[in-house]
């Protein structure tokens, strides 16, 4: 009776012990959980020890990351041909404001042109700079500013080429414009043949097929990325 006994006893227990079931299945979980902790391999020890590179290719593969900056020199260069263009810009200001009242139409819309031309090539200037820093070197660091455009940090390369072909063809076309007004008169700033003017013609177009050719390429490059 005794065995018996102690068998009922156990019995019982494990019985109680089931039906409050959590403190049981968590020990069991718990002991395996802890069980694989001990047995399996540390899995960052594994990427560490995959990851890990000699020396000498970290240090060259540093040093080609850093020889982007070998470009600030260049952008740079370029805020300073900006200075430049709004130099000349204000010069030809300066030169074409005193006659404002003894030019011609034809003379004021030529000097019109002529302010804008500059100012698209500033504009060209402009897009080349923050965006290929920023495409090539690094992000500009300069806060939630409110005079931000709304363009900056959304350009990639393809849209970098997209706006300086976009530009090339305005200004392209303005200095063109500039030339048809001038025909048929003697006394006009812009004075040309018929055989520049059709290179000119053909130039422009040039351009113009350019930058459709260029946009038919990235949309068939996003045609074929989304499949």
């Amino acid at each position: 009776k005794r065995p018996q006994a102690l068998f009922t006893i156990l019995y019982c227990s494990t019985d109680c012990l089931s039906r409050c079931g959590a403190p049981v299945t968590n020990l069991s979980h718990s002991a395996s959980f802890h069980s694989k902790e001990k047995i399996a391999p540390s899995n960052s020890g594994i990427k560490h020890l995959v990851s890990e590179k000699p020396s000498i290719e970290s240090r060259f593969e540093r040093g080609l990351f850093a020889s982007r900056w070998l470009m600030a020199p260049m952008y740079a260069g370029l805020v300073v041909s900006l200075a430049m263009l709004m130099v000349i810009f204000l010069k030809e200001l300066f030169v074409y404001a005193p006659k404002v009242l003894t030019m011609s139409a034809d003379q004021g819309i030529l000097t019109i042109l002529t302010l804008i031309d500059l100012s698209l090539a500033a504009n060209l200037l402009l897009i080349v700079l923050f965006s290929g820093y920023e495409n090539f070197v690094s992000k500009l660091e300069i806060g939630d500013s409110t005079d931000r455009p709304d363009w900056m940090g959304t350009v990639d390369f393809s849209g970098l080429k997209m706006k300086l072909i976009a530009s090339i063809v305005a200004i392209s076309g303005i200095h063109l414009l500039k030339v048809f007004m001038s025909l048929g008169k003697p006394d006009a700033a812009y004075v040309t043949d018929a055989a520049t003017l059709q290179w000119m013609v053909v130039i422009h177009l040039t351009f113009v097929a350019s930058g459709v050719l260029l946009a038919l390429m990235d949309w068939l490059s996003s045609k074929s990325a989304k499949h």
